[in-house]
């Protein structure tokens, strides 16, 4: 019974982690910058006291100063210890006396030295003329001496004054004041620990310990157990909280069904990704392989073309470097659409868009027959100020990738024009981000064409995935749109491709294309 009693009270006694930290992190360092307060202040106070001491010594000096100087240049040794013993009746001293220039006592009355002949403060007390401060043993007793010069007439030092009191005068109230500051901060300190203690089990400890036990009986499977709302009003926002993470778990695991419905489809969508990627790298291989042999056979084709005059021939050989020269086409842009854009980085560069756009369409011309469409280009120079910061020789592909679909669908025209527009103009549907949108201007490079238009049905989505066409079969390989939309987002862009909204007919595909302004460069 005994023992059961005794453990009873160690538990009362016990601290919890709470408690401890409060201790710790909170209490003590309050009393620890309260005793550091009082320490500093007790020490001020400590300073001033020692001044005001010294100052009522100084205070004594000057007094007496004037009439011992007096007595001593009329020769006036009466005159002299009168003025002496008045120091006694002015303040609370244990000793004082006159010397000559050279240390020699003239007067005295109290605890006195009997000769400062030898002594070094009397040496520069007349050399000086200042009044000088020492700590000196006299008559087997610590005194604190105060030194002041006296003067003729002349202004000339003709002795000095010294003025004593006990050593221990500076510390004796000091240390009374000391006894009475830490008495009563270490009664306060013991009072705030166990304040502190007992305040916090009655006022926060014992709500703690009730959400502790609902937890521990929510996490033993009891989820229709609540929580008593009640205390401070921190923890009744705790208790009401685990209620609520109580009412929301059946919910949640609705949701949850939800998400693994969402990962199934972006797991597709990855599989369709790795699928993209594992065609590309066989593609790009297959590229490489095929680029030397289409490349023997061109050349032998033009050997045989040299060496017959027969027209079936001429005809028949120029068709086999037809065919070549498609099959090189592919292999290209095979290449193009499966080299990384990290290659690239080295000749990211400021563009010049007038010069660009003149190859572009040079380029696309020569592969043109004499009645082909007429290529038209309005090429609006940049702003001032302002940068196309591109890899070119990517830029210049995706441009002929378009050009080139557009001459081949135009019936008598193709339109290829750039502006530089604010991104208030960037279609919302492209999503393109901008750092400051009121101040970033965007390059737009539109290729209109008179064809017939997009086939009704298919999206631009479509568009641009790779080896889709809407060409004919042998006419088209599905990756000239894949290349444009690549290069586009590589360089922070956007592609565009609708039906033209200006009353005519044909297509019309915009590249948005980020201008940086020349002094972010």
């Amino acid at each position: 019974m005994k023992s059961v009693t005794k453990l009873k009270a160690m538990k009362v006694f016990e601290l919890s982690g709470i408690q401890r930290a409060l201790l710790l992190y909170v209490v003590l360092p309050i009393l620890a910058v309260v005793g550091i307060g009082i320490g500093v202040g007790l020490e001020r106070m400590n300073v001033q006291e020692s001044e005001r001491l010294k100052d009522d010594l100084e205070l004594l000096g000057r007094a007496i100063r004037v009439p011992v100087g007096e007595a001593l240049v009329a020769g006036d040794d009466e005159a002299v210890q009168r003025a002496l013993d008045s120091v006694f009746e002015i303040g609370r001293v244990y000793g004082a006396s006159v010397f000559d220039v050279n240390g020699n006592r003239v007067a005295s009355a109290g605890i006195a030295e009997a000769d400062l002949s030898r002594s070094r403060v009397a040496q520069e007390l007349v050399m000086t003329g200042e009044q000088q401060e020492r700590v000196r043993q006299i008559s087997g007793m610590q005194m604190y001496s105060h030194f002041v010069p006296v003067f003729d007439d002349f202004r000339q030092a003709n002795g000095f004054i010294q003025i004593n009191r006990q050593a221990s005068d500076f510390d004796a109230s000091f240390k009374r004041l000391s006894l009475w500051a830490w008495g009563i901060w270490a009664t306060m300190a013991l009072l705030t620990i166990t304040i502190v203690i007992f305040g916090h089990y009655r006022g926060v400890g014992r709500y703690v310990n009730t959400v502790k036990q609902s937890m521990n009986r929510v996490e033993a499977g009891d989820r229709e157990h609540r929580a008593s709302e009640q205390g401070p009003g921190e923890l009744a926002n705790i208790a009401r909280g685990l209620n609520q993470m109580l009412d929301s778990m059946q919910a949640s695991e609705r949701e949850l069904e939800v998400h693994r419905q969402h990962e199934q489809e972006m797991a597709k969508k990855l599989q369709h990704q790795e699928k993209m990627a594992a065609i590309g790298s066989v593609a790009s291989g297959i590229a490489h392989e095929l680029g030397a042999p289409l490349t023997v056979i061109d050349g032998r084709a033009r050997r045989l073309l040299k060496a017959t005059d027969d027209a079936e021939n001429h005809r028949q050989l120029n068709a086999i470097r037809g065919q070549v020269g498609r099959l090189t086409r592919i292999v290209q842009q095979l290449l193009n659409y499966c080299r990384p854009a990290s290659e690239q980085e080295s000749m990211v560069a400021a563009v010049a868009i007038k010069r660009l756009v003149s190859e572009v369409a040079a380029s696309v011309r020569h592969e043109q027959p004499a009645n082909g469409p007429e290529l038209m280009m309005d090429a609006t120079p940049i702003p001032h100020g302002w940068r196309l910061i591109a890899d070119e020789p990517r830029l210049e592909l995706a441009l002929v990738n378009v050009l080139r679909n557009a001459a081949q669908v135009a019936t008598q025209q193709v339109r290829l024009s750039t502006q530089a527009l604010p991104y208030a103009d960037v279609p919302e549907a492209l999503e393109l981000n901008s750092t400051s949108a009121d101040e970033q201007l965007w390059l737009c490079i539109c290729v209109q064409d008179d064809g017939p238009g997009l086939v009704e049905g298919i999206n631009q989505n479509e568009l641009v995935k790779p080896f889709f066409s809407t060409k004919g079969e042998g006419e088209g390989t599905g990756l000239g749109l894949a290349i444009v939309d690549n290069v586009v987002q590589e360089h922070g862009g956007g592609l565009q491709i609708s039906n033209r909204n200006d009353g005519l007919k044909g297509c019309e595909v915009r590249l948005w294309l980020p201008l940086v302004a020349a002094d972010k460069e």
